[in-house]
């Protein structure tokens, strides 16, 4: 169970500075501690900055009997409560940590509300089916009490794909509306499992007994499984058990499963199923959404195609399942472009309002929501071609809900938040995007500048690019690409911080394309880089850097590729000397350079290892500016661990010539003499095997920001990592000699990545949780 902990581990750390074995302690880095209080405090607040929306809300699910209760699920980044007080979200799987493999647990696959009690919440969450090796990956059920403050997990005995093809499909956990301790699950590779305490234990239905296996899983791709199920009941509490259920599977598990319909019905609690016959011209298709009226019809979407903006054909079909009248009746099909997504019903019969989502559809002028106030009889568009506050409200319409407290008001999700009406009853809805606090970007990396540059930081992200960062309270304009496109990394020039240089991933071109760019306006307007170096068109992965050390002249490290400079803004590139970066595997690759802000003709690159089983980490020295390197011999001296590209960190301290900080996925390492030798810090270690999941590694992520008042030492540092086997954020204010634990176990965003300190404000690092977006500190 998660707990907030306003607590310090460990006590007061002593992480006295002691070299390596062969390696060499640098002056003044060890002895007697300084005469300044130990580092002491922790992160007193923790706020998000704005973006608004930003990635795929896969479901949103109303409280059937409590009005304005509602909560989102995402693929990467947890879950949300809706705050019906303030118009404003509440992320409420903060607590998921990194330890135990946990931030595998940030995505969210499917929501279950108890109809008898609001309090009541679960979460069935994993966010892909298997690993990189084809291993499949069991998923957890999270359990709440009081609306997901704090938690109680056990783990399941089948797969979860929360960031998986078909991840907005109708919920998957369904609680018995009459016996909510009963539960079941239609899960993706095992069939349909029950559960009869809340989720504790679980036993497979009689539905089928399959379970695919790794290569099963691997060959047919992602597995949509046993999609959904559905109680013949809308009744609430009593205690009796519902017998008469219907479950739709997917092509793809059936067929594997030798099952013969896509629709089964069990009239025993799941015990037995029989197939129930479909209509010829939907036989093979894909269920994404069904829902029950409380007059026993369903309501049930078909679509040739499944996962996110799945093209059609679809249609929309109602099924009278009462008294054994199986019967169908077609509402509406759309045939070309975009197919149907999600659907919701309001009321019953001939009078039923019912919201039909068109998914995959690029246009703002073309379907998007489909309204009938006739129980399906006629239909017309509300949303394609409204009036919309802002932003893209087309494209992944997967799911859809009328407020079961108010029909006129409708919520639909995108790829990048949700859109919602309060008038749909008019000839022209209007539509805003209720995103306030729901954050879910993923960043890869940032970079902030000197104090008293004219913006915070720029933001590096997966998805909606590069964006410089002017007020932490508002949606940033600047940036180098309106076009859905990757932002790698950035870097910023520290003698001019007007003068930006970034990397990333033009995701709307075919095929996708690498493009380098510049700003000399802190972001105001920006130009591509002329030309590429060479290995950059075809290395478009953001495990790479880019820096700068004067206006015009840049050191691009491209994933696989041999750092090159330009000295003419991307005019023209030069390979510098040095070697390709490690490659065990094929794994992504490349050098993390930073430039001495002190002496911008200094120049580090350290290249990982690239993977745990791959060569030792090495540091490389230029001091003409990036075009020539040597190799540290104290980097080899130090014996740097071999490790991840992502699981490492390396930045220089502004303040001082020389003056070096590198985390190589097990331990943090400190050079005074600009990368020539180089010594360790006790205190961090690594729990856990190399490659286990669930291994805590000892430091991942180091960032410097603007230091305490006093401090002996010119920076503050926040190291992510692990000491006494408590992994978390840690600080010190005394240059290493003391650390405290800065965050708590309700702030841990299931691991932390990309991570920068601010120049500014002492105490404020900005980072990023699974996709959480960012989060800054104080």
């Amino acid at each position: 169970m998660f707990r907030k902990h306003n607590f310090i581990v460990p006590t007061l750390v002593a992480a006295l500075l002691a070299g390596c074995s062969g390696g060499s302690t640098t002056p003044g880095a060890s002895g007697t501690a300084p005469a300044f209080a130990a580092t002491t405090g922790s992160a007193t607040s923790y706020t998000s900055v704005k973006w608004a929306g930003g990635g795929y809300v896969t479901g949103l699910v109303y409280h059937p009997t409590t009005a304005g209760l509602m909560y989102a699920r995402t693929d990467i980044g947890g879950a949300y409560r809706w705050n019906d007080s303030n118009g404003s979200w509440t992320p409420i799987t903060d607590g998921i940590g990194f330890s135990g493999g946990e931030s595998e647990f940030h995505g969210v696959e499917s929501i279950a509300l108890d109809p008898a009690n609001d309090q009541l919440v679960y979460l069935v969450t994993g966010v892909y089916t298997k690993d990189g090796g084809g291993n499949p990956i069991n998923g957890r059920i999270y359990a709440s009490s009081d609306r997901g403050l704090t938690w109680t997990h056990y783990d399941l005995p089948f797969p979860v794909g929360g960031n998986e093809g078909g991840r907005a499909i109708g919920e998957r956990l369904k609680l018995d509306p009459t016996n909510p301790s009963t539960m079941f699950y239609a899960s993706r590779t095992a069939g349909l499992w029950k559960s009869t305490n809340s989720g504790q234990t679980w036993t497979q239905t009689g539905l089928s007994s399959t379970v695919l296996t790794g290569a099963q899983i691997q060959a047919i791709g992602p597995v949509k499984g046993v999609e959904q199920i559905m109680f013949d009941n809308s009744n609430v509490g009593g205690g009796q058990t519902t017998w008469i259920m219907y479950a739709a599977v997917a092509p793809d598990y059936g067929q594997v499963a030798g099952l013969t319909s896509i629709l089964y019905k069990s009239v025993n609690g799941g015990f037995s199923w029989t197939p129930v016959s479909v209509p010829s011209n939907v036989s093979g298709y894909y269920v994404p959404h069904m829902v029950r009226t409380s007059d026993g019809m369903y309501y049930v979407v078909f679509n040739q195609n499944a996962g996110e903006g799945a093209g059609g054909p679809g249609y929309l079909y109602k099924f009278g399942g009462v008294a054994g009248n199986e019967s169908w009746t077609q509402l509406s099909s759309i045939t070309t472009g975009g197919g149907y997504g999600g659907v919701s019903v309001y009321g019953t019969g001939s009078t039923a309002r019912i919201a039909l989502a068109v998914t995959g559809t690029w246009s703002a002028a073309g379907p998007v929501v489909q309204l009938s106030d006739n129980g399906g009889s006629t239909w017309r568009e509300i949303a394609g071609g409204m009036l919309h506050y802002g932003g893209q409200f087309w494209g992944w319409i997967d799911d859809i809900e009328i407020d079961p407290a108010n029909r006129d008001h409708i919520m639909h999700v995108t790829g990048g938040g949700v859109w919602e009406t309060w008038n749909a009853s008019s000839a022209t809805p209007s539509w805003d995007f209720p995103n306030n606090n729901l954050e879910e970007t993923a960043t890869l990396a940032v970079v902030t500048p000197p104090a008293g540059a004219p913006y915070k930081f720029v933001n590096s992200a997966g998805d909606i690019g590069t964006w410089v960062q002017t007020d932490l309270a508002t949606t940033p304009t600047r940036g180098p690409l309106a076009d859905w496109n990757n932002g790698n990394y950035a870097d910023v020039l520290w003698s001019d911080p007007n003068y930006i240089v970034g990397a990333g991933l033009n995701n709307a071109t075919q095929p996708k394309s690498v493009f380098g760019f510049w700003s000399g306006d802190a972001g105001n307007s920006w130009s591509n880089f002329a030309t590429l170096p060479a290995g950059a068109a075809a290395n478009d992965s953001d495990n790479g850097s880019i820096v700068t050390t004067s206006r015009n002249n840049v050191i691009w490290a491209p994933s696989g590729s041999v750092p090159s400079y330009t000295t003419n803004n991307g005019a023209s590139w030069t390979a510098t000397n040095l070697p390709a970066p490690a490659n065990p595997g094929g794994w992504a690759n490349g050098y993390r350079l930073v430039v001495d802000r002190k002496n911008p003709n200094k120049v580090y690159a350290y290249d990982s290892g690239g993977a745990f089983w791959g060569p030792a980490g090495k540091v490389y020295v230029s001091t003409d500016g990036g075009h020539n390197f040597t190799l540290s011999q104290g980097s080899v001296s130090a014996n740097l661990y071999h490790n991840a590209f992502d699981l490492t960190s390396m930045v220089v301290n502004p303040n001082v010539e020389g003056d070096l900080w590198l985390a190589d996925g097990n331990a943090v390492y400190h050079s005074t003499n600009s990368g020539a030798t180089w010594t360790r810090l006790n205190g961090f270690a690594t729990v856990g095997d190399d490659g286990a999941r669930g291994q805590l590694h000892g430091a991942s992520v180091i960032a410097l920001g603007k230091a305490q008042a006093g401090s002996p030492y010119s920076a503050a540092i926040y190291v992510v990592g692990t000491m006494n086997g408590v992994w978390g954020l840690y600080h010190s204010d005394d240059g290493g000699a003391t650390w405290a634990r800065f965050n708590d176990d309700a702030h841990q965003y299931g691991g932390i990545g990309a991570m920068a300190g601010d120049w500014n404000t002492y105490g404020r690092v900005y980072f990023s949780g699974a996709g959480r977006g960012l989060i800054y500190t104080n």
